[in-house]
C-alpha cells in the first residue's frame, strides 16, 4: 500500500474553523431552543444572616420563573449581585430543584460581603445614593438540567437589611 491510498482512507479531522462553526450552530441552537421562555431569575427578597470575623452574610432569595412548556431543572446556583456599579456580594448554593412548566419558584443562596465592600456601600449610603433603594444588577447562573448552564441577569432596587436606605 502506498503512502496516498493509506492518506486517503483515514478521515481528517475538520479544519480549525470548520470545528468553530459547528459550535457555533450548536450554541446558536441552544439560545432557539428557550427562545421568549427562557427561565427568569429576580430577586425576592433579601435576609439577614450571621457573618464571621469582618465578613457580612446575606441570604438572597430568588424567584425562578419558568415559562417553558417543559420542566426546568438545576443542581446548583452562582451569582455575583453589584451595587451602585460596584461588586458587593457573591454565592453559591449546590440547592437542587425543578420548576414546573409554566410555574415557579423560590431558591435561597448565601451570599458574602466583604468588610470593604460593606463600607463603600455605607459611604455611598451617607451620600445619600441610597435614598431610594440601592441600583442592582445580578448575574449568575442555574446549573445542570436538560440544557447545561442557564445564566440569567436582573436589574433593579432593594433595601438592604444591615445598610438600610434613608
Amino acid at each position: 500500500m502506498t503512502h496516498d491510498a493509506e492518506h486517503r482512507t483515514r478521515p481528517c479531522p475538520p479544519p480549525p474553523a470548520g470545528r468553530a462553526c459547528a459550535a457555533l450552530a450548536l450554541s446558536l441552537a441552544g439560545c432557539a431552543t428557550f427562545g421568549d421562555r427562557a427561565p427568569r431569575v429576580t430577586v425576592a427578597g433579601v435576609e439577614p444572616a450571621s457573618g464571621q470575623g469582618l465578613e457580612m452574610r446575606f441570604n438572597l432569595v430568588l424567584r425562578v420563573q419558568n415559562p417553558g412548556d417543559a420542566p426546568l431543572t438545576f443542581d446548583g446556583v452562582a451569582l455575583d449581585l453589584d451595587l451602585n456599579g460596584d461588586r458587593f456580594a457573591s454565592g453559591v448554593s449546590d440547592v437542587r430543584g425543578s420548576v414546573p412548566r409554566f410555574g415557579e419558584t423560590t431558591v435561597t443562596v448565601p451570599v458574602s460581603v466583604s468588610a470593604l465592600s460593606a463600607v463603600r456601600q455605607i459611604l455611598g449610603l451617607v451620600d445619600g445614593r441610597g435614598a431610594t433603594g440601592v441600583p442592582y444588577v445580578l448575574r449568575g447562573r442555574l446549573a445542570g438540567g436538560t440544557f447545561g448552564t442557564t445564566r440569567f441577569t436582573d436589574r433593579g432596587r432593594l433595601d438592604l437589611p444591615g445598610l438600610g436606605s434613608r
